[in-house]
């Protein structure tokens, strides 16, 4: 079936807006899924418009591992970059599905707030949360991008990412959010390597004056790190004697939630 040709540009000269283009783009994806496997020519067919057209978007598509070429038959087929992006988003959605008891357990034990991030780049994104009892005035992180030298959860990324991935981190200045942020790499370094030796991470008044958090890493059946959870509170409650106790205990949250996902099996 033949998709009609779409309507030129706002220029008036018939160039594919840049929607225009992502719609194609996303049309040969799904090309792609539906036949497995197609030519050039098959494609253009599909979406209405010239072969070189198609050629480029299939260019552009290649050039980001979203579809790799057959060789020896010139046909274009999902490349692995798809399955890397529908890997990211099965884990946000097993995690938001399995992590739900693991909080609310956590936050009702502890009364504090609790949390689960994911690794966005050079950020972490929390995407659950629970309050215990103590922290109904709390603010709400969900949705929030937080940096990761600054942060528990982001502390346990970092401890966790391969060494080269890590010092490109470093690479790049660490913002000094307050007096307490670790602003210097070898500073960090230290901290992250004892970070993987007791298994949680810490924070006091890092990211915000008054603000103390803890953190241990979930696993995936592969072993991978796919997320943190983390338990936020007041320095007041969160005393440096008590973190030490809280970090084991978030730690063992965790360890549940990786089972969960699938590790140790």
């Amino acid at each position: 079936m033949t998709r009609p040709q779409s309507p030129p540009g706002r220029n008036g000269k018939g160039t594919p807006s840049a929607v225009q283009s992502v719609d194609r783009a996303v049309t040969v994806l799904e090309i792609l899924a539906r036949h497995g496997e197609a030519g050039v020519t098959e494609i253009a067919g599909e979406l209405g418009v010239h072969k070189s057209t198609a050629f480029r978007l299939l260019g552009v598509l290649e050039n980001r591992g979203l579809v790799a070429q057959t060789k020896d038959r010139g046909k274009y087929h999902l490349g692995a970059g798809v399955l890397r992006l529908a890997g990211a988003a099965a884990v946000r959605l097993d995690i938001s599905q399995e992590g739900v008891p693991v909080c609310r357990e956590l936050a009702d034990e502890l009364g504090e707030t609790v949390n689960i991030a994911v690794l966005d780049d050079d950020a972490a994104v929390n995407i659950m949360q629970a309050r215990g009892t103590a922290s109904v005035t709390a603010q709400n992180w969900l949705g929030r991008r937080t940096p990761l030298h600054a942060t528990a959860g982001g502390k346990v990324f970092l401890a966790h990412l391969e060494p080269a991935v890590r010092e490109a981190h470093f690479g790049r200045p660490l913002r000094r959010f307050t007096e307490r942020t670790v602003t210097t790499a070898s500073a960090l370094r230290g901290e992250l390597e004892t970070v993987v030796e007791r298994g949680y991470a810490t924070t006091l008044e890092e990211l915000e004056p008054g603000l103390a958090a803890v953190a241990a890493p979930v696993r995936s059946h592969d072993g991978s790190v796919i997320a943190a959870i983390s338990v936020s509170g007041p320095v007041y409650r969160l005393t440096a004697v008590r973190l030490p106790e809280l970090g084991s205990r978030t730690a063992t949250a965790a360890a549940g939630l990786s089972r969960r996902m699938g590790y140790g099996f």
